[in-house]
C-alpha cells in the first residue's frame, strides 16, 4: 500500500488516540466503514462525530502518526480503518456506478419537483454519497404544502410507477409538510441523513429545514450546508397552477383525508413495530426495514471494539 502524506513514515507503533479529535476521527472512519465507504480528509472533517475542528486540525491529526498504521490506513487519497484498505476499490467502483444513477435522479427529480404541492426535493441514501450498489434505488426526501402531503404522495407514486416501467426504482421514503420540518428522531443515523442529503429543488426551504434542526450539529458539528450544489428547474406550468388550485378545494380536501386514512392503515400494518417508521397528517417516514437500528447497533459494536483496542 502506498502511503500518503498523512501517514507517518517513521512512527510504527500502535498508539491509542489520546485526544478527543483523534478519537473522533477513528470513530468517524468506523461509522463510514459500516457502509464499506472510506473517507477523504475533507469528508472526515465534514462528518467528524461530536467534535468541532478546523480542516487544518484534522489534517494535522492525520499527519502526526498517532493514528496510523495501527488505527487507520490510507490508499489513493482515502482513509479507512487499518486492515480495511480493500474498501477503497469498492468505493471507486460505486462512484462510477453512481454517475449513471445521478442522471436518472435528476431526470425524475425534475418531474417530481414539478408536481402540485411539492415545495422541496432532496436526494438521500446511498446515491447522495455516491455509494450505490446494483440493487440501489433513488431515495427522495420531499417537503409538501401543509394539508396536502398524502395527495402529493399519491401523485409522486404515479412517477414511481412510470419510472419502474423504465427499469428505474424511485423511492419517496420520507415526506414532511412545511408545518413539520422539525425532525424529532435524533441520533447519529438521523443526523447523517440530514447532513448528507443533496437538495435539488427548494433550496430556500432546505435552509429553513437545517435551521430548525440544529440538533444535527450536536452529532456532526462541521457538516453545515449541503454536501454539493445541484439543482433541477421545476416546470411552473399553467397546468400545475390549475391543478394546485383545483386540488386545494374542498373536494381536494376529501381526497386528501381519504388517501391519508387508507395509507395510514396500510403502512402502519406493513411497518409493524419498526420504531423508525412513522406516519401522520404531516409526515410519512416509510423506513420499514429496520435499517436505521441495524446501522446504529453495528456502530456501537465497532466503537466498543475500538475502545477495547481490538481493531
Amino acid at each position: 500500500m502506498q502511503e500518503t502524506n498523512w501517514v507517518s513514515r517513521t512512527e510504527r507503533q500502535i498508539v491509542p488516540p489520546t485526544t478527543a479529535l483523534e478519537l473522533a476521527i477513528v470513530q468517524t472512519a468506523a461509522y463510514s466503514d459500516i457502509f464499506d465507504y472510506p473517507l477523504s480528509a475533507a469528508e472526515i472533517h465534514r462528518y467528524l462525530i461530536e467534535v468541532t475542528a478546523t480542516r487544518d486540525a484534522v489534517d494535522a491529526a492525520l499527519a502526526n502518526g498517532c493514528l496510523a498504521p495501527g488505527r487507520l490506513a490510507s490508499r489513493d487519497g482515502y482513509v479507512a480503518l487499518a486492515g480495511r484498505e480493500q474498501i477503497v476499490s469498492i468505493r471507486q467502483g460505486r462512484e462510477r456506478d453512481s454517475e449513471r444513477l445521478w442522471r436518472e435522479a435528476l431526470r425524475y427529480g425534475r418531474i417530481i419537483a414539478s408536481l402540485p404541492f411539492v415545495r422541496m426535493l432532496a436526494v438521500t441514501g446511498e446515491l447522495a454519497m455516491d455509494n450505490v450498489q446494483p440493487t440501489s434505488d433513488i431515495d427522495y426526501f420531499i417537503v409538501t404544502r401543509p394539508g396536502r402531503l398524502w395527495l402529493c404522495r399519491l401523485l409522486v407514486i404515479g412517477v414511481v410507477r412510470y419510472a419502474a416501467t423504465r427499469g428505474v426504482t424511485v423511492c419517496p421514503n420520507y415526506l414532511l409538510s412545511e408545518d413539520a420540518l422539525t425532525i424529532h428522531e435524533r441520533n447519529l443515523y438521523a443526523a447523517h441523513e440530514v447532513a448528507q442529503m443533496v437538495p435539488i429543488a427548494g433550496h430556500t426551504l432546505y435552509q429553513r429545514l437545517r435551521e430548525l434542526n440544529t440538533w444535527v450539529d450536536d452529532y456532526l458539528p462541521n457538516a453545515s450546508g449541503p454536501p454539493r450544489q445541484l439543482a433541477v428547474h421545476p416546470r411552473a406550468t399553467p397546468v400545475r397552477r390549475l391543478a394546485e388550485r383545483a386540488l386545494s378545494s374542498r373536494p381536494g380536501g376529501w381526497i386528501e383525508r381519504w388517501e391519508m386514512n387508507r395509507k395510514l392503515r396500510k403502512l402502519s400494518r406493513a411497518a409493524g413495530h419498526v420504531p423508525e417508521a412513522s406516519f401522520g397528517p404531516d409526515w410519512c417516514k416509510g423506513h420499514v426495514s429496520g435499517h436505521e437500528g441495524r446501522i446504529l447497533a453495528a456502530f456501537d459494536d465497532r466503537r466498543r471494539a475500538l475502545e477495547e483496542g481490538t481493531t
